[in-house]
């Protein structure tokens, strides 16, 4: 997947690192703080999945997963590019969680700043999407301030693993909207 490279992303506050095998014990002590996989409305790994959820991430050939590093200190979470369409110059952004003692913080804010950033100025991707289980009211909420708009609700769209149907909100930035989105992003960092 040559469009997106792996690559080391860093900011003021994160530093995003290409996920490696090592990197499974530092994900789950940071999944243990808040327990995100007891959200019935987010797939989250447990410390239990964590292995099993590393090994699925590096053999995907349509993801570049990054493990998200306090800036020289501790990984807080991870996120990825998913679902990456190279020909159509696109990508989804997902797979993102965080230790709860980095929630609300700049930590997210700056991540998908990096990512943004990385998808639109370094490779013009023509559009960057996101999605999210239609009940998780935090991510949503956390999709739009970043400027994303709402293209739609998949309904139906996925098999849980506890067998329930998932209805899917999307949300998309395209080329045209960075702009603006990168400098509200850069304001809120700012400030």
């Amino acid at each position: 997947m040559g469009w997106l490279d792996s690559t080391r992303l860093q900011g003021d506050h994160v530093v995003l690192e290409p996920l490696a095998h090592g990197h499974a014990d530092a994900l789950c002590t940071a999944v243990r703080d808040g327990e995100s996989w007891r959200l019935w409305v987010a797939d989250v790994p447990s410390p239990q999945q964590m292995g099993a959820y590393v090994e699925t991430a590096l053999a995907a050939t349509d993801q570049r997963a990054f493990v998200v590093r306090e800036r020289g200190g501790e990984i807080v979470g991870t996120t990825r590019f998913y679902g990456v369409d190279a020909g159509n110059c696109r990508a989804l952004i997902g797979y993102t969680w965080y230790a709860a003692r980095v929630r609300r913080t700049a930590i997210n804010s700056e991540s998908k700043y990096l990512l943004l950033s990385y998808l639109f100025d370094d490779h013009e991707a023509i559009a960057a999407e996101f999605r999210t289980h239609s009940l998780n009211i935090a991510s949503r909420r956390a999709i739009e301030r970043l400027g994303a708009k709402q293209d739609g609700l998949l309904r139906s769209h996925q098999i849980r693993a506890d067998g329930t149907l998932r209805d899917t909100a999307v949300y998309s930035i395209i080329a045209a909207e960075w702009p603006a989105v990168r400098a509200n992003l850069r304001s809120r960092l700012a400030g």
